[in-house]
């Protein structure tokens, strides 16, 4: 009896990997357990490795990380841009308790421009247009060895904001990699920058 439902749930399994790429999903979801929990990454990864931005509201569905404020020129007051991240629930909880970035994690930094005027606080600078997209899709397990936007345990993408679909980045070394250079060992992630991962 163990044996025929062994048989049954490899017959389930090599369908739903079949299914998954005849619709064009990356087999990576079918990998991960968060992946198939983390809402959005099906269609963030096509079958080839292509990044897409995640069709979620991920303002209201994902947790905001943090955000930082790019200083404006000298003699400017108040702040150029404002970068806010965000990822899944599922990541928070995974990372408080492994220190690490799980297969499947997706950060999103949506770039602002900013307003900036006198308020009651002082010069206060505030979120106004959006701009564009940087994205990253943990990978630990190398699935596109020979994708230019994949690498180093990771997919990176930018987007700008009139092209949600088709990334402005088209090699990661050349494009993305140089920034994060510092932090090379939290995972090319400046994860000091982000207190909801500590949970304290």
């Amino acid at each position: 009896m163990r044996n025929k439902k062994v048989k049954n749930q490899n017959k389930v399994t090599v369908a739903a990997i079949l299914l998954a790429l005849a619709v064009g999903i990356s087999p990576f979801i079918m990998k991960t357990g968060l992946a198939q929990t983390a809402d959005g990454f099906q269609v963030a990864v096509d079958g080839k490795g292509n990044i897409h931005m995640p069709a979620v509201d991920y303002r209201k569905d994902w947790v905001a990380l943090g955000s930082w404020a790019i200083a404006a020129k000298a003699g400017v007051p108040g702040s150029q841009g404002i970068h806010a991240v965000y990822t899944q629930p599922e990541t928070v909880v995974a990372y408080r308790k492994t220190g690490k970035f799980p297969d499947g994690a997706i950060l999103i930094k949506e770039l602002f421009s900013t307003t900036t005027a006198s308020m009651t606080t002082g010069t206060v600078s505030r979120a106004d247009k959006t701009m564009g997209w940087f994205v990253m899709i943990k990978d630990s397990t190398n699935l596109y060895p020979n994708h230019k936007l994949w690498g180093d345990g990771w997919g990176w993408a930018y987007f700008d904001a009139k092209d949600r679909m088709k990334t402005k980045s088209t090699d990661y070394v050349a494009d993305c990699k140089g920034c994060h250079v510092p932090v090379q060992k939290s995972d090319w992630i400046y994860v000091l920058g982000y207190p909801v991962l500590r949970g304290k």
